[in-house]
């Protein structure tokens, strides 16, 4: 028989921590669990979606492409995230790619019985808007460092991507071992720059490599940038 996921593992994410039993099996009514290898599309942009998924670990990206067919960006997705809840929300199609950055594993929830759900619960509603706050905060910092010095503008992108990671907003913990192109993409920065303002960050000991993944050994670069309080 395939996995079931439970009311009580459910409950264990913040977003449904406060729902009843019988809101929980709602949710969890004909829900799938998949595991998802690196470098796979979980969405693509303009497709129609009714179903809504939680991350319940791993890291995925959300992407678009512009004209010149150059890659951005939009945001990552980390451990107790949700993905495509607009969809859901106002019936629309998909506004992004969502890609995945490593293994991910994922819990996929009926649309209709999410909606039910929110109808009457507050918490939830109000833990889905802080969601989209504290993405749309990350979307206009990193926009608007764009203009800033490659430095910069990798060490925003390494502290985000450890704070993705981590699942509890650590920018110092270890990163995914994700290639230097992903890396320069996420700091939207030429490969080549990137590679080369990564070498400097070594050489200074500002980024440690660890089992094979990148660490930050220090907040302290990060604040002399204004990118940590």
């Amino acid at each position: 028989m395939p996995e079931a996921f439970s009311p009580d593992a459910l409950r264990a994410i913040p977003f449904f921590a406060d729902l009843t039993e019988q809101d929980l099996e709602t949710l969890l009514d004909r829900h799938r669990l998949a595991e998802v290898v690196p470098g796979q599309t979980l969405v693509m942009e303009a497709d129609w979606g009714e179903n809504l998924m939680v991350v319940i670990s791993g890291l995925a990206k959300v992407r678009s492409f512009n004209a010149d067919g150059e890659e951005s960006v939009l945001s990552l997705v980390g451990g107790g995230e949700l993905l495509g809840e607009i969809s859901v929300l106002d019936g629309d199609a998909r506004s992004a790619d969502v890609v995945t950055l490593s293994t991910v594993r994922l819990l996929k929830l009926q649309g209709r019985g999410f909606q039910a759900v929110l109808a009457k619960n507050v918490n939830l509603a109000l833990g889905i808007a802080r969601l989209e706050a504290a993405r749309l905060r990350d979307l206009n910092r990193r926009f608007g460092i764009q203009k800033s010095d490659a430095t910069t503008r990798l060490l925003d992108a390494l502290a985000y991507l450890a704070r993705k990671s981590s699942g509890v907003d650590d920018p110092l913990a270890l990163m995914p071992p994700l290639s230097q192109g992903e890396i320069a993409i996420l700091a939207g920065l030429a490969r080549e720059t990137a590679s080369r303002t990564m070498s400097k960050l070594k050489t200074k000991g500002v980024v440690l490599e660890e089992e094979g993944c990148l660490r930050l050994s220090s907040l302290d670069p990060l604040r002399k940038r204004g990118l940590v309080v």
